[in-house]
């Protein structure tokens, strides 16, 4: 396997999902053996591991709200044709220089539509080269509602069929098939390849009954990157006194999207209203390790924490996001609430009496039970693209 090369583009926008999830599979096909580019779009992530990878960061776009439809530079003003030309630019240059033998592109062509203008050239670059590189797609196992429009999905079905080898889905097909938010499944026939659900660690040792750890007996509260999270964060306060586990600790975790006003408003609340029971803190590295001894976890319904949860089978009460067109976090949820594996309150129905209720049902249930749901995606995506790098003769 020695010198075959895999380049990873990956955008994320609002939050830091898409980014940790490529992260966790290019490390996976790292230590398989390939050398590996990762082309991050988004704005950088302070602690994200990088390591053994040779990162790329991109001019950096984000959005400016959750419907996604303006971009904004790193400055936070909307990006312009000069932009976008340098950082088309930038993206092939990174391409050229890396030579990859497989190219994997995270969503794209089933989101990130706003960034054609140097996607669909990357594409035509790479079709056409000398050594065309295998063109791999890899998405997760729930498209956005936005994503969900019978044309846009046409849209990608075209895409798909002109331009990608192999797509790889990363869920589980017994809980949730492709099918499910994708019409055209069914016509990609063996080009698809279920990997599993992606988590970007080992699952880690549980703590001994009677020892210490991180986060032992707690109540974890998080929102992942944190640029939607304040309102759960908020009411997670408010709701400690109504719990019956309002003499245990709640950690907040505020997420490294969220802004230094944001922080000082829930650090104020918590010293009014948490009876010196609730921390607030910035999202922490050992975040495995917390749900791994918590007591509850309350958390939006991202993939990455969710499959953290799952993981760690903590005990744990989900309120997924919803904004804009956003239906993603609220299936997942639904089903694993269905499975018996988490408690969900949806976001329209969130307050104080409801989440801390939801904290009781979960803190009074048995952990969950590893191997209900196949969390083996970066391993078994890593597998797949290096079998697809062989058979690249140069």
């Amino acid at each position: 396997m020695k010198g075959k090369r895999v380049f990873v583009y990956v955008q994320h926008l609002l939050g830091i999902g898409h980014l940790k999830r490529a992260a966790a599979i290019a490390h996976a096909m790292a230590a398989d053996g390939l050398e590996v580019t990762l082309a991050s779009g988004g704005m950088p992530v302070p602690g994200l591991n990088f390591d053994g990878l040779k990162s790329v960061q991109l001019p950096p776009a984000m959005a400016a709200d959750s419907t996604f439809k303006v971009l904004l530079d790193a400055n936070a003003k909307p990006i312009d044709e000069a932009w976008k030309q340098d950082r088309r630019e930038a993206l092939l240059c990174a391409w050229r220089e890396a030579a990859p033998h497989a190219l994997v592109f995270e969503l794209y062509p089933f989101g990130r539509r706003q960034m054609r203008f140097e996607l669909v050239p990357l594409l035509e670059a790479a079709t056409s080269a000398s050594h065309r590189p295998v063109i791999v797609s890899s998405v997760r196992d729930i498209l956005g509602g936005g994503q969900k429009n019978p044309a846009r999905q046409d849209e990608m079905l075209a895409l798909f069929e002109r331009y990608f080898d192999q797509l790889l889905v990363h869920g589980d097909p017994k809980l949730i098939p492709f099918e499910r938010t994708f019409r055209h499944a069914g016509k990609l026939a063996d080009k698809l390849h279920y990997t599993g659900y992606v988590v970007d660690r080992a699952i880690p040792r549980r703590s001994d009954a009677g020892s210490g750890g991180s986060g032992k007996g707690e109540v974890i509260v998080s929102a992942g990157g944190g640029a939607v999270g304040r309102r759960l964060l908020d009411v997670a306060i408010r709701a400690r006194p109504l719990s019956r586990l309002a003499d245990r600790t709640w950690r907040i975790l505020v997420g490294v999207n969220a802004d230094s006003a944001e922080f000082s408003y829930l650090a104020d609340l918590a010293g009014t209203l948490g009876a010196g029971r609730v921390v607030v803190e910035p999202a922490r590295a050992d975040f495995v390790e917390l749900l791994e001894n918590c007591a509850v976890s309350v958390s939006q319904g991202g993939y990455n924490t969710v499959m953290e949860i799952l993981q760690t089978r903590a005990r744990a009460v989900v309120v997924p996001f919803a904004g804009g067109t956003e239906t993603e976090q609220s299936l997942r949820a639904d089903v694993l609430c269905e499975c018996g594996l988490i408690e969900k309150v949806d976001e329209y129905s969130l307050d104080p009496e409801s989440l801390a209720a939801a904290v009781d049902r979960a803190g009074s249930s048995p952990r969950g039970t590893i191997g209900r749901v196949d969390l083996d995606g970066a391993r078994r995506a890593a597998a797949l693209i290096c079998d697809w790098t062989k058979a690249k003769g140069w």
